[in-house]
């Protein structure tokens, strides 16, 4: 493993940051965490970086204990949020500065090592302009050339693209992507949007209270979260509770009371009568052509997203969301295939 966090915990006085975290990243991995504010995402890439040290447990790189290394003998490269570029220097000296406690890696100059880094990040003819005459989106690739110049073994990013609209973000992450992949350097990237959590990494880390509440491919994630706050935190879910009334002779099925109505999912999860069960549905699996699971529920407002519509419903005393192509209004039916229920709590 690149990266090994063994029972890390962190306070700060009397505030825990970081829960006894137990986590490993893989060599050449893209690993994001996500979260929201406070969950010790910012925290967990310090402890990477050097800058915070644990007050219990061990960090490792390939197997080396790290714990109590200072930030400048670990072969790391830092983007911070707001890139930290020096103003007064160009874009080259920028980068250069990458190079200023180490020799460029595989024995080329410092000036080949340049060029080849901003070609890297497409701003070959930039070298000479300042920080204040470039673009949020090329600073930013100002500030990753000048963490890969010493050639790190581990590339650390703290939400840099949070200050930029969504078009560019979409874009740059695109590229971000495109630099790990080539350099197929081990990346831990920190950003509380989920969509750009799923877009961009090999594996996610959902982080709540300073630990992972579930650490995944994205995909997973998405559609078979672990728990209830992972099935309510990344994107929109309808969440239900209900209890369980029967489970058909095979197995495969499980009838619900969820409040008034009665509801089957399939059964992704060991469920016997009496269990009280929280399961979840995506809107896009919220259909209004559904024969199964059909029930009534009320428009309660419609947000034109451009490819859908953010359906609210109202359904007893609750609200479901759906997505859909066309506006709706009044009473509509909608339903959904049991296969598309996943299960996140038994109790």
């Amino acid at each position: 493993m690149a990266l090994e966090f063994d029972g890390v915990t962190k306070r700060y006085g009397g505030t825990t940051a970081i829960d006894d975290l137990s986590l490993s990243v893989r060599e050449g991995e893209f690993f994001t965490l996500v979260g929201p504010s406070g969950c010790g995402k910012t925290t967990t890439l310090r402890l990477i970086a050097g800058f915070e040290r644990p007050t219990d447990g061990t960090l490792r790189f390939c197997g080396d204990d790290v714990t109590g290394v200072p930030p400048e003998d670990r072969d790391v490269g830092v983007v911070f949020q707001n890139y930290a570029l020096f103003p007064h220097m160009t874009v080259r000296e920028n980068v250069a500065y990458g190079l200023k406690f180490a020799d460029p890696p595989g024995g080329v100059s410092e000036e080949e090592r340049v060029r080849e880094l901003l070609e890297l990040v497409d701003l070959e003819g930039f070298e000479d302009r300042e920080p204040d005459r470039l673009s949020g989106g090329q600073q930013q690739r100002v500030a990753i050339a000048r963490a890969l110049a010493p050639g790190p073994d581990v590339l650390l990013l703290d939400e840099p693209m949070s200050a930029l609209d969504a078009q560019l973000r979409e874009r740059l992450r695109v590229q971000v992507r495109a630099i790990q992949r080539k350099l197929e350097i081990t990346t831990v990237y920190v950003t509380h949007d989920q969509e750009e959590a799923l877009a961009i990494s090999d594996r996610v880390a959902v982080m709540r209270a300073g630990s992972p509440e579930q650490v995944a491919p994205p995909r997973e994630i998405y559609r078979r979260p672990g728990s209830r706050f992972v099935a309510e935190f990344v994107g929109d879910n309808n969440v239900y509770t209900g209890t369980v009334t029967a489970v058909d002779e095979g197995g495969n099925h499980a009838t619900l009371d969820v409040g008034p109505e009665r509801l089957t999912i399939a059964r992704d999860a060991d469920l016997a009568v009496g269990d009280e069960v929280v399961f979840c549905v995506r809107p896009e699996n919220l259909r209004l052509d559904a024969t199964s699971n059909a029930t009534t529920a009320t428009v309660a407002s419609a947000e034109f997203l451009g490819q859908t519509t953010r359906v609210t419903l109202e359904w007893h005393d609750r609200d479901l969301l759906v997505r859909t192509r066309d506006p709706l209004s009044g009473q509509v039916t909608v339903g959904f295939d049991p296969a598309d229920a996943h299960v996140v709590d038994v109790r």
